[in-house]
């Protein structure tokens, strides 16, 4: 006997255990199902909303592009489409729907992926004076900046590592402002910078009465980041201790203030940073295995400067233009030896001893570009990492670029100057393909979407 369906896969429990919004049509492009996170994202329930037009649901991007729903069945290819998805409480939504035709003409299944925490992490990348710290073309820091949104959208704890001077904290609030969290305070505070008992009293509060001095409550880091996200950097350093009650608060989330017999509920995402190898103390007896588990949850690592091959050029070029603007300098840039110099030293000190570089640099700059008489003495005859490349080819290392690929010559200014008529070159000669465009400069397509976005292009 021949069974019939309700619609074409009759996998509703395939669908919702998708992470992103789907919808199944009919040949027609009328709603068969939307699954749970689809429901949830708009607001409608697919019982309500079974048989309505689909440009009647997903409003925005399929009522403007008639051809959205026509276009697969007709051509058999998937199509995609970048919008504003309004929901039943008329809330806009950045998503990206991707509508794709069923084997057999059964339909059609709708992709829809919330995109809006990419967007904000973009405006935040973006933007001439926030986030400097996590400029970067170079492959590492392209696949932490991907990573991004992934860490921003949950509460798990998250565990950044890398050297002293990587920018751990700047990475830290990225993830904060990207978060829903993002309206609340982000507080940082560094575990191995005070003794025991006024660290205690500084993540806990404390009571009046509690130790000597103590002549008020103190409300505690944990109580001011009420909502928001804690960032304990240098976590390697903080007391065993201490270690019980962050491991206390983070599994009950409360506590007891210093001297308080009444506990204090918290709703806070703590973020953790360390240059040192906890494996290494956990085996030392120095940091307590059950909070490294805890901690752990997700684990990011932020690259030494040396190992981010062509972002040296990008980040000199952005202090160069906030420090010339902080003291009304008239700076047109750095000289070619300048440059050699740069990319060819080691940078124990990472992003701040760079940015430390240039800061000293302009200051004692007397002339309208720096020279190599301007930098510090001990970056001149500093450690190298070998020969350093030629000035011509510097430019063109920054990005990994085929080498069938054809970039007109790099114009005179900054590299966001030159990264961007990459962009436009390689557009022009893929006839405005992203797909295309993205393959010739080494690129997914989600990086040069961003970039595109970022530098204003079309």
């Amino acid at each position: 006997m021949k069974q019939t369906q309700k619609h074409p896969f009759d996998a509703a429990g395939l669908i919702n255990a998708i992470p992103h919004g789907v919808a199944l049509l009919d040949p027609g492009g009328r709603l068969l199902l939307l699954n749970n996170f689809l429901e949830a994202l708009t607001g409608c329930r697919s019982e309500e909303v079974r048989g309505l037009p689909a440009n009647l649901v997903l409003r925005s991007g399929l009522a403007r592009k008639d051809d959205f729903l026509t276009r697969p069945k007709v051509t058999g290819e998937s199509v995609a489409l970048e919008t504003d998805l309004v929901t039943a409480a008329r809330r806009k939504i950045p998503v990206r729907l991707t509508v794709s035709p069923l084997a057999g003409e059964a339909g059609l299944v709708c992709h829809v992926e919330d995109i809006s925490l990419v967007k904000k992490l973009d405006e935040r990348v973006a933007a001439p004076d926030q986030g400097y710290g996590l400029l970067g073309h170079s492959p590492a820091m392209q696949k932490l900046m991907e990573f991004l949104p992934v860490l921003a959208r949950t509460d798990a704890t998250v565990l950044i590592t890398g050297e002293t001077g990587t920018g751990k904290d700047l990475l830290a609030q990225a993830i904060h402002d990207a978060s829903r969290r993002a309206a609340y305070p982000f507080i940082k505070i560094n575990c191995g910078a005070l003794p025991e008992t006024l660290l205690e009293s500084e993540l806990f509060g404390h009571v009046r009465g509690a130790f000597t001095g103590a002549h008020a409550d103190k409300p505690g880091m944990f109580r001011l980041a009420q909502g928001g996200t804690l960032f304990l950097t240098e976590i390697g350093d903080l007391p065993l201790a201490l270690q019980v009650k962050l491991l206390t608060v983070l599994d009950d989330r409360e506590f007891f203030p210093l001297g308080s017999s009444k506990k204090v509920q918290v709703d806070v995402r703590v973020i953790t940073g360390t240059h040192r190898q906890l494996e290494e103390l956990i085996k030392a007896g120095q940091f307590r295995e059950d909070l490294y588990f805890r901690l752990n949850v997700l684990r990011t690592h932020m690259p030494p400067l040396r190992e981010r091959r062509g972002d040296v050029r990008l980040l000199a070029d952005h202090f160069l233009q906030k420090f010339a603007a902080d003291l009304h300098r008239p700076l047109r840039g750095f000289s070619a030896a300048v440059l050699e110099i740069l990319e060819g030293y080691d940078y124990p000190g990472n992003v701040r001893e760079l940015r430390n570089i240039v800061e000293y640099a302009v200051n004692v700059c007397p002339g309208e570009r720096i020279i190599p008489g301007d930098l510090p003495e001990n970056l001149r005859t500093g450690r190298r990492t070998g020969p350093a490349a030629p000035v011509e080819a510097v430019v063109v290392e920054r990005i990994v670029v085929p080498a069938s690929a054809t970039v007109g010559p790099a114009p005179a200014g900054n590299w966001l100057e030159t990264e961007k008529r990459m962009i436009m070159d390689a557009l022009l000669s893929c006839k405005g393909n992203r797909g295309e465009a993205a393959a010739r400069l080494g690129w997914g397509r989600s990086t040069l979407w961003r970039k595109i976005k970022q530098h204003g292009i079309g």
